[in-house]
C-alpha cells in the first residue's frame, strides 16, 4: 500500500516515471525504457481539445523522416547557391530539376526531381539551442514550457501508430523528453547509436520468475485498488503488461540493422548519420510514423570549404540514397522527408566561413505529397533574407502537419489552461503541395 507521504512525493510526472522505472527494474530486472508504456495516460493530465474542427490536413503522408542538421547549414553552400561576393568555394551545378545546387551536392542533383526546396526560411533566433529548439517544435523556448514535437502532435491527434512499437523515434540524440505537455507516453525512444539499436530488451530473470513476480504484484495492487480507486495502480500494471509484450514482440527486428543486406548497408555508408537513416527506413517501413535523425558538424565558422567536403558529401550521398530507397520501395509518395537546420549562414565569406544567419535559410521536403522538382521562395541576390514568400518555421511545421493530416487550426488547452495550436498559429505553404 502507498502511504500518503510517499504520495505526496510522486506529485511530478518526473518522479512518477521515475518511480515505475525503478519500480520494473526491481520487481522484474527489466530495463527497457518506458517509452512505450501508457503509463502517463493515467498519470497525467492530457491537454483537453477546445471546440474547434478547423482545418484538416490532406494525410498523404503516413509517416514522417524527420532531418537535423545542427549547427547551422549554410543555404549559400547548399540548396540556394549565389554569385558574386556572396559565392563561397562551391560552384553552382546543374541539376535533374529546373534549379540548381552548389557542387557540394552531386548526388542530391541526381534526385532533385524528386524534391521540393524551400528557399525562403526566415526567424529570429540564432542562438544554436533556442534555435534547435524553435525548429524541433515549432515554438520558441519560453521559460519553462516544454513544446511538443510532431510526433507527439501526431499521437494525440491520431492515436498510436503501432501495436507494439513507439510512434515516434529520435536516433543520434537523447531524449530531450519531446512529449511537451502531452504524456511521457507520446516522447519519442531515443536511439543513440543506430547500430546498437533498442538496447536492454532482454530480461535478466527467466520468464517463470517474471510472471511469479506479476502474480504477487497483482494480488497486492488488488486489495489497494478496490479501496483507493487509483489510476496510478492501473497505470502501473499497463506499464509492465505493454513492457512484456513489447519484449515478446518479433517487432523488435525492425531496430536491427543487421537484418539488411551488406549492400543495403554499404549504401548508406558507416556513418551514424547513414545508418541513422537506414534505421529511419526500417523504422517507418514497419509501422513507425514519425522518425527524426541528427547529423552534428554544421557549424562552419572556418574551414567550410574542407568541411562541406565531409560533411556536406556525406549527407549529400546519404540523403540521395534514402529518396532513392524509399522511391524504390514505394514509400516516398507516403513519406514526407524533411530537411531541417536551425538556421543559415552570413553572406559574407570571411575567414574560411560564414557566421550565424537566422534571416534567411534553406529547407527541404520531399515524397508525401509535395511538388517533386520545385523551389519555393527566393532569398535576395546575396542570400542575405527573403525576397519572395517567406516562410516561417511554424509555417513550415503547419505545412508538415497538414501533409500528415493533422488539424492544423484545431486548439488544444494544455494542462496549464493555454491555448496551443501546432506550429503556434502557423499556416500550411499550400502551394509547395502537388
Amino acid at each position: 500500500m502507498i502511504s500518503p507521504t510517499f504520495a505526496n512525493q510522486l506529485r511530478t510526472p518526473e518522479d512518477r516515471r521515475t518511480f515505475i522505472e525503478r519500480c520494473a527494474k526491481i520487481s522484474f530486472g527489466l530495463s527497457v525504457l518506458p517509452f512505450f508504456s501508457r503509463v502517463a495516460d493515467a498519470a497525467e493530465k492530457q491537454g483537453a481539445a477546445v471546440p474547434n474542427a478547423g482545418l484538416p490536413g490532406f494525410g498523404k503522408a503516413k509517416r514522417v523522416i524527420f532531418l537535423e542538421l545542427a549547427g547551422g547549414m549554410s543555404h549559400i553552400d547548399t540548396f540556394d547557391p549565389k554569385k558574386g561576393e556572396s559565392k563561397g568555394p562551391g560552384t553552382p551545378i546543374p541539376t535533374r530539376a529546373d534549379f540548381q545546387l552548389t557542387s557540394y551536392l552531386p548526388e542530391t542533383a541526381g534526385v532533385a526531381d524528386k524534391i521540393t526546396v524551400i528557399r525562403s526560411m526566415t526567424a529570429k533566433v540564432g542562438v544554436h539551442a533556442s534555435a534547435a529548439y524553435l525548429m524541433r517544435t515549432g515554438f520558441e523556448r519560453r521559460g519553462t514550457v516544454q513544446h511538443p514535437t510532431l510526433g507527439a502532435w501526431a499521437q494525440h491527434y491520431l492515436g498510436g501508430s503501432h501495436k507494439t512499437l513507439p510512434s515516434s523515434v529520435a536516433i543520434n540524440r537523447s531524449a530531450n523528453h519531446g512529449n511537451g505537455w502531452f504524456p511521457a507516453s507520446h516522447s519519442p525512444l531515443p536511439i543513440l547509436s543506430p547500430e546498437d539499436g533498442l538496447m536492454n530488451t532482454k530480461s535478466i530473470e527467466s520468464e517463470e520468475v517474471q510472471a511469479k513476480r506479476a502474480e504477487l504484484l497483482i494480488a497486492l495492487d488488488a486489495g489497494f485498488g478496490k479501496k483507493a480507486a487509483d489510476e496510478n495502480v492501473k497505470a502501473y500494471n499497463e506499464f509492465y503488461d505493454t513492457t512484456f509484450q513489447l519484449m515478446k514482440s518479433t517487432d523488435l527486428k525492425a531496430f536491427d540493422l543487421n537484418s539488411e543486406t551488406k549492400e543495403t548497408r554499404a549504401r548508406y555508408g558507416k556513418s551514424k548519420f547513414g545508418q541513422g537513416c537506414l534505421l529511419a527506413r526500417r523504422l517507418v517501413e514497419n509501422g513507425v510514423r514519425f522518425v527524426e535523425v541528427s547529423s552534428g558538424g554544421w557549424d562552419m565558422h572556418k574551414t567550410l570549404d574542407d568541411s562541406m567536403a565531409d560533411r556536406g558529401g556525406e549527407f549529400d550521398h546519404v540523403f540521395a540514397t534514402l529518396i532513392e530507397d524509399l522511391e524504390a520501395r514505394g514509400l516516398l509518395d507516403s513519406t514526407l522527408v524533411a530537411v531541417t537546420t536551425e538556421f543559415g549562414r552570413k553572406p559574407e565569406f570571411v575567414g574560411g566561413g560564414r557566421g550565424h544567419h537566422p534571416l534567411v535559410f534553406s529547407t527541404v521536403l520531399a515524397g508525401g505529397g509535395v511538388k517533386r522538382g520545385y523551389v519555393h521562395g527566393t532569398s535576395d541576390a546575396k542570400g542575405y533574407g527573403p525576397e519572395k514568400d517567406p516562410v516561417t518555421v511554424g509555417n513550415f511545421h503547419a505545412t508538415i502537419a497538414h501533409a500528415a493530416g493533422l488539424p492544423v487550426e484545431q486548439e488544444i488547452l494544455t494542462p496549464a489552461g493555454r491555448p496551443m495550436v501546432i506550429g503556434n498559429k502557423g499556416k500550411p505553404v499550400l502551394g509547395i503541395f502537388a
